[in-house]
């Protein structure tokens, strides 16, 4: 009798941990990525400062990637593919403002991560999927004031998403420890998180302690 086919499960989502969008102490910022990324799993550290000069960035950049690669943490850049190039980061993150999935990939070559920004729509996403990107992000989720956002997917998106394309998706927008299973649960294969680790009111290191075991328990509930 010929075997049914096993349909491989889901690994677990993944935090993606994103700066702040201003660090007015690079030393004591840099103490407190060590802190959190020592704390559990991160796949991701996104650097995203705005506003910031160039010299600001590569000053992060030159910074806290070392301290996330010693993690083996993925650096990731925000917006700017040129520098994420001429830095050495593993990858770049685009907005719809920003430089194109496409341009992205000349600049930084075909090992590079390149990662979109795709609000609440899946016509955008499939755009940035077949334009080559690494993953898709749809949000905000919840209210952030981390950045300034108008769109707001419900977490079915996700759901849809990870039963239609292989392309891997990024939950992000306000989400903290309370509800980070539930976006995991809806499919998310990652989740990313600014201010529930830095503003975390135990620390960084909690904050992520915390939000590794909500998605803990999520993938034990799916």
């Amino acid at each position: 009798m010929a075997r049914e086919p096993q349909i491989p499960e889901r690994p677990p989502a993944r935090l993606y941990l994103i700066t702040p969008p201003v660090i007015d102490d690079l030393e004591a910022f840099a103490a407190a990525l060590e802190a959190a990324l020592g704390a559990g799993d991160v796949a991701a550290l996104q650097i995203r400062l705005k506003p910031a000069d160039e010299a600001t960035i590569v000053r992060a950049v030159e910074r806290l990637a070392p301290i996330a690669r010693a993690q083996g943490v993925a650096v990731i850049l925000n917006d700017r593919p040129d520098l994420a190039q001429a830095t050495g980061c593993d990858g770049v993150h685009v907005g719809q403002e920003d430089a194109s999935v496409a341009s992205a990939r000349r600049i930084m070559g075909a090992n590079a991560m390149i990662g979109a920004t795709c609000h609440d729509s899946r016509d955008l996403a499939m755009e940035a999927a077949e334009a080559g990107a690494d993953y898709v992000a749809f949000g905000a989720f919840f209210a952030t004031d981390t950045k300034a956002t108008t769109h707001r997917p419900d977490p079915e998106i996700l759901t849809i998403w990870q039963e239609t394309v292989e392309v891997p998706c990024v939950a992000i927008g306000g989400i903290t420890a309370e509800t980070a299973g539930e976006l995991a649960r809806a499919g998310a294969d990652f989740v990313a998180v600014s201010a529930a680790v830095w503003r975390h009111p135990e620390g960084p290191a909690a904050g992520v302690r915390a939000l590794n075991a909500a998605l803990a328990t999520a993938s034990v509930a799916a």
